[in-house]
């Protein structure tokens, strides 16, 4: 989608780095489309807040205020000086009739987006540390790993920080789990990759996590 397109100018908000775009709970009537910046998104849990996501231009936040009415799931922050494109209930009805096929990969960019928010969530409601950093492999395996059929081995181009952000930990226990991985030959850690040696044995080290 081209983001630069003058039509989408009446659309567009700029904010700077700190500033808080909305907040958990409060009532939402508007989604945002990063043209530039990052966004930081957080939830309370357990009195503590933590980052669910970094999204990057391209992607989209605050789409459940649009589908389904309710309040905000989530805080979101802008980490940069950032410009997005705002869109309301109102003015994206607008888009629909005028240009149905921006719309269409809107409506596309929604169905990934809430996929991809469900998906990390179930990684933070895990309790076990290591469970935490197991599923995020589970995670990528689904979208992104490249494989050996025959040996259920999965390469990943990610890094020790990465994996600590989606597994809601900081880098020193994200590096101190994927070195007991490493330890006991479930993974290799490369510099610029790490590799599952067998993606099924995370499947049913998670799995048992969950049940707990």
């Amino acid at each position: 989608m081209d983001l630069s397109n003058p039509a989408f100018e009446r659309f567009a908000v700029t904010f700077q780095p700190g500033d808080i775009i909305f907040c958990e709970h409060e009532p939402g009537d508007s989604f945002y489309l990063i043209q530039a910046g990052r966004v930081q998104i957080s939830r309370i849990m357990a009195d503590i807040e933590k980052t669910i996501d970094i999204l990057q231009p391209g992607e989209i936040f605050g789409e459940m205020a649009i589908l389904e009415e309710a309040p905000r799931s989530a805080n979101a922050i802008a980490l940069d000086p950032m410009k997005a494109l705002e869109f309301n209930r109102a003015n994206f009805e607008i888009l629909m009739r005028g240009n149905p096929q921006i719309a269409l990969k809107l409506l596309k960019l929604f169905t990934k987006r809430i996929y991809d928010q469900r998906r990390r969530f179930m990684i933070l409601t895990l309790d076990d540390v290591q469970a935490k950093v197991a599923d995020v492999f589970l995670m990528l395996a689904e979208g992104e790993g490249t494989s050996n059929q025959e040996s259920n081995e999965r390469t990943f181009r990610t890094s020790v920080e990465d994996v600590a952000h989606w597994a809601g930990i900081s880098p020193e226990k994200s590096r101190e789990v994927l070195s007991h991985f490493a330890s006991q030959r479930r993974i290799e850690i490369y510099q610029d990759r790490v590799v599952v040696r067998n993606i099924n044995d995370l499947i049913r080290f998670v799995n048992s996590r969950r049940r707990q």
